[in-house]
């Protein structure tokens, strides 16, 4: 090999080392980057009184073929047994929902297996009723005496009351701040066992709410939110990285 060569050639493995050199010193700096910080996990908790409630209900009846018609005057009639019962409770019309009257028809299945011969035997006709009130204590109390209705011969069915806290925006950023302090109590009492000290924070990013039942001890990836209790518990999770000194 030439002199001329031998020179290219150490100019090469010369610029590899300074390449190998360079990588090598930013994987340090790396390590020692991760060495430095922290990563908790903060918490915060409130308990909340909910403040709207929602009751559901429905009223139903079945028809011959040749009685439709008049199982839509007795549904009507039925709807009007309700309105007054509502009514007579303190609830005011524009907090009634009235959707429409739903109609199945029902068929005579043929000897097949899922086959219909096509005969229409009869109808079920229903119609949903919806009340929604502020106060939650009030709904609850009309919700139990909703038996009252069926006494007067109306085919009335409840779906499970509904609780909400409609305040919910306007503490959650209240509850994101307290998550955070307790992730940086956290972090601190880690470094400290170390000998440590807690720095400025690095990134912070925000959990899943959950809205439980209180002292509940469920737990959801995306979130929870019970509708079941008016008393519930709010947890607030912040995934939070501070820098170690």
């Amino acid at each position: 090999m030439t002199n001329k060569g031998l020179s290219v050639f150490g100019l090469i493995i010369g610029g590899c080392l300074v390449i190998v050199s360079i990588i090598v010193a930013y994987a340090i700096y790396q390590v020692r980057s991760l060495d430095n910080v922290i990563s908790v996990s903060g918490y915060s908790q409130k308990i909340i009184t909910s403040d709207v409630g929602k009751w559901n209900s429905y009223i139903s009846r079945q028809a011959d073929t040749s009685k439709l018609s008049d199982s839509y005057r007795l549904m009507k009639g039925d709807l009007e047994k309700v309105m007054a019962f509502l009514k007579a409770n303190g609830v005011e019309e524009k907090d009634i929902t009235v959707g429409v009257i739903d109609v199945q028809t029902n068929y005579n299945y043929g000897s097949n297996y899922g086959g219909k011969s096509g005969e229409i035997t009869g109808y079920n006709l229903t119609q949903n009723i919806q009340v929604q009130l502020s106060d939650v204590e009030k709904i609850t109390r009309i919700a139990q005496k909703s038996g009252e209705l069926i006494d007067q011969g109306v085919t009335f069915a409840s779906r499970p009351l509904e609780y909400y806290y409609s305040k919910l925006a306007d503490i959650k950023l209240e509850m994101l701040s307290k998550a955070t302090e307790d992730a940086q109590v956290r972090a601190s009492k880690i470094a400290e066992s170390s000998g440590s000290k807690v720095g400025k924070i690095k990134s912070a990013s925000q959990g899943v709410f959950q809205i439980t039942q209180v002292n509940s001890t469920d737990v959801s990836d995306y979130g929870s939110y019970d509708t079941s209790s008016i008393e519930k518990q709010i947890t607030s999770v912040v995934r939070a990285s501070f820098v170690m000194q």
